[in-house]
């Protein structure tokens, strides 16, 4: 299999001072193709790694199905390359050129078997949607109104609380979970994490979408959703795709380090979710749902934009809310 990381040489220059080769780690990129019943469905670039949680996450994402009890089996394929006895020179190594040739194992190929009792997805359809954004989920081309009606869960009623320092303490947490990170520096993450502020879960990816995905697949596997009472952490921003991603698996909080994007927020505010976004130190901005997260003052002041806006201060945490 794959390796999650390389070493690959490197120059270490230093501006005014001697350049210097040594060996540095690098987080490993393969390409992983998911294929239902045989049928290739998508292709997404991933760090080699927690495979099978990222294909059964990848599908509660896109709403192919409903949870891990969904999937009866997965295996690995032989993959596209060839086998050793077929090897031809590099340079002349083409799609056409392996034509015909049985491939080896390369663990980069991932075939599914669904539930026959389930609604069947249209592959066909399905796969030239993937094929174009690869694991970027629906890109904001379908509308929020779509995405609502295919989500199984409700979130708005879930009763998750958590504390505004608690949920600040969430990205040290997970900063302190990210073993590959700390040798490459490249690569995202994802958490799911109770209204205690226990991380119950952790993965990481070279793919932000990759993340959520082996997140949510994980926790699939272990029990049935809804992912009620639970917060998705994730390491980068919060794009309309991993909402997408956190409302299909019925998570009722998304909290990101960075920023949101205008889809995402009206998403979230649509469906009942709570979207925490600039989570760094002891502040952080709510976009929507913003009474799951408790201060010790009520949020006061308005916003010039349009709609209502508040700022609360707490003497733990300095939390910007705006609703």
């Amino acid at each position: 299999m794959g390796r999650a990381s390389a070493r690959r040489r490197v120059v270490r220059v230093t501006v005014g001072g001697p350049a210097t080769a040594r060996a540095d780690t690098v987080v490993g990129e393969e390409p992983l193709e998911i294929r239902i019943h045989g049928q290739p469905l998508a292709v997404t670039m991933r760090t080699p790694g927690d495979d099978m949680d990222l294909a059964v996450g990848f599908l509660i994402g896109e709403g192919l199905i409903g949870g891990g009890g969904d999937v009866l089996s997965m295996r690995y394929c032989a993959g596209t390359e060839p086998a050793e006895e077929d090897a031809a020179p590099p340079l002349l190594a083409s799609a056409e050129a392996w034509s015909g040739h049985r491939g080896r194992q390369t663990y980069n190929v991932l075939d599914l078997t669904l539930d026959p009792s389930i609604p069947q997805p249209d592959l066909t359809a399905a796969a030239r949607s993937f094929y174009m954004t690869s694991s970027c989920g629906l890109c904001g081309k379908a509308s929020i109104d779509a995405i609502r009606m295919r989500a199984r869960h409700r979130v708005a009623d879930d009763p998750l609380r958590i504390e505004a320092a608690t949920l600040a303490g969430l990205p040290g947490a997970l900063r302190r979970a990210q073993r590959l990170f700390a040798t490459t520096g490249g690569l995202h993450a994802a958490a799911l994490a109770d209204a205690a502020g226990r991380i119950e879960i952790v993965r990481e990816d070279v793919g932000r979408h990759n993340a959520v995905d082996k997140v949510v697949g994980a926790a699939a596997k272990a029990g049935p959703l809804p992912l009620r009472g639970r917060v998705l952490l994730v390491s980068g921003r919060a794009s309309f795709e991993l909402t997408q991603k956190a409302l299909l698996a019925g998570i009722p909080m998304l909290a990101a380090v960075s920023a949101p994007s205008a889809l995402a927020v009206d998403l979230a505010a649509e469906s009942g979710m709570t979207l925490v976004g600039f989570l760094r130190g002891d502040s952080m901005n709510v976009y929507a749902g913003a009474h799951r997260v408790l201060s010790a003052e009520a949020p006061t002041g308005r916003s010039s934009e349009e709609g209502p806006s508040v700022v609360a201060q707490n003497p733990q945490t300095s939390l910007d809310v705006t609703r």
